[in-house]
């Protein structure tokens, strides 16, 4: 597998069009980037990759994954893969499975989880001296969270497509959100990227609210196909919160 895949003109223009109108990456940037090993993780390291080697703006990519110690999530293959392509990386392990038993309180795994990765993200973050840390979550993920909240809270609330962190000294960006999720499934199975299966076993083990939502939205795209770009122009309101 070579260490530079291109992808997709389709995929860069997304992105490309979202890092401008959010502004999410400026000249010097020191950008860290969560991979997780699942296919949407590894099509943005791709794609950034690439716009590094030639976007106007100069910017820094480095790489970080850590391993929650979940029985079957095995990262080991990620390791020589960035040594490939020439990031830097950052390999962070901790038991948060057994954190959870431990403090889990009126909170599913999967929020606990991610809060506790968060974390840590953030303080590889400063202890690097990486001023952005860039996630990727889809169009997809969006419009799932979209519903969850309004069923679940009786609020209109999803992710942000960039802003910045309570602590006010990172700035988080999501370049995927007008990406779907079909689109990078189909580069990285098309470039061979390598993949960890189930990356998150205890999210996979039953189904989820998410999982839900997932399948209402199939369900309701198949009757309506411009379903999507719909709910991104709804939620433009709810994504927008551009940092100066």
């Amino acid at each position: 597998m070579p260490s530079t895949i291109k992808p997709p003109k389709s995929l860069l223009r997304k992105v490309g069009r979202a890092i401008a109108d959010y502004r999410m990456i400026r000249e010097g940037d020191r950008v860290l980037l969560g991979v997780s090993g699942g296919k949407d993780s590894l099509s943005l390291l791709q794609i950034l990759h690439h716009l590094a080697s030639y976007a106007p703006i100069h910017f820094e990519l480095g790489v970080i994954t850590v391993d929650p110690e979940v029985e079957g999530f095995d990262p080991e293959p990620l390791k020589a893969y960035y040594q490939q392509l020439g990031v830097t990386w950052f390999y962070r392990q901790q038991s948060i499975m057994e954190d959870a038993k431990k403090s889990l309180e009126g909170d599913s795994f999967c929020a606990f989880c991610a809060r506790m990765k968060r974390g840590i993200m953030y303080s590889t973050c400063r202890a690097e001296g990486y001023n952005v840390l860039a996630l990727a979550q889809h169009l997809d993920d969006l419009a799932e969270s979209l519903l969850l909240s309004m069923f679940h809270s009786g609020r209109l609330k999803t992710m942000k497509a960039h802003y910045v962190n309570d602590s006010g000294d990172l700035r988080i960006i999501r370049p995927l959100v007008y990406c779907r999720e079909s689109q990078t499934g189909a580069f990285a199975r098309a470039a061979g990227l390598p993949i960890i299966p189930d990356s998150c076993p205890a999210c996979f083990a039953k189904p989820t609210q998410r999982e839900h939502m997932k399948a209402l939205l199939a369900r309701e795209e198949r009757e309506n196909p411009i379903l999507f770009p719909n709910l991104l122009h709804a939620m433009r309101p709810l994504i927008d919160q551009t940092p100066e």
